[in-house]
């Protein structure tokens, strides 16, 4: 999605990519951010975003299909920026259907893959852009869909490279974390694991994580 859906002149893109060494498999979010207005519609007076988002996964015959990450302590992505502001947007089935949680994606290292873990509770309640009071806690257990958008309106080409993103509690056991541990920079990881190297040691059990990236994204 774009303000190309009022009219505006912004583009966005998303492309799969296999694994192709040292890279891995990923999804890359590119376009061009304008800020022109459109000439036929003075109603229009903000441009120059663009985003994505995964799909509603839809119903079973015990109703609509939600993600359940009341368990897990953080979301992680495992991605390669430009440096451009980028938001984590998380939708809930809350109350008010058009509130977002949303995150800065902050990069440490642009132009390289890295990975970076945020609390599901440092997220922000907002709605059409702007913080929303009182804020209210996630409904982790309830969250319809996860994206990205840039919201930064400078004009010209943006490039994100997503290749995972999961639900984890960063435990010695998670399989997942231990795969990107070599795969670049970690942001976020828990002082006392880093202190204590748990994850350079070998682990024979499967790690307490949920992937919620395996899924189609909209970026209609």
């Amino acid at each position: 999605m774009s303000d190309k859906d009022i009219g505006g002149f912004s583009t966005a893109n998303l492309d799969f990519h296999p694994q192709a060494p040292p890279a891995p498999a990923h999804a890359r979010f590119h376009g061009n951010i304008s800020i022109e207005l459109p000439k036929d519609q003075p109603h229009i007076q903000r441009t120059g975003y663009a985003a994505w988002r995964t799909l509603d996964r839809g119903f079973t015959i015990f109703g609509k299909t939600l993600w359940d990450v009341s368990t897990y302590t953080f979301l992680a992505i495992q991605f390669k920026s430009d440096g451009r502001k980028y938001f984590i947007n998380v939708q809930t089935e809350s109350i008010v259907p058009t509130d977002i949680h949303q995150h800065r994606l902050y990069s440490k290292t642009p132009g390289e893959w890295e990975t970076v873990l945020i609390k599901w509770n440092d997220f922000v309640r907002t709605n059409h852009g702007q913080v929303v009071e009182p804020q209210r806690e996630m409904l982790t257990q309830k969250v319809r869909t996860v994206g990205i958008g840039l919201i930064d309106r400078i004009p010209g080409p943006y490039d994100l490279s997503i290749s995972r993103m999961w639900a984890t509690n960063a435990r010695s056991d998670d399989e997942i974390l231990r795969e990107v541990m070599g795969g670049g920079a970690i942001g976020g990881l828990p002082l006392n694991y880093r202190r204590q190297g748990r994850f350079n040691r070998p682990s024979g059990t499967s790690g307490p994580s949920k992937r919620i990236s395996e899924q189609r994204v909209n970026i209609n």
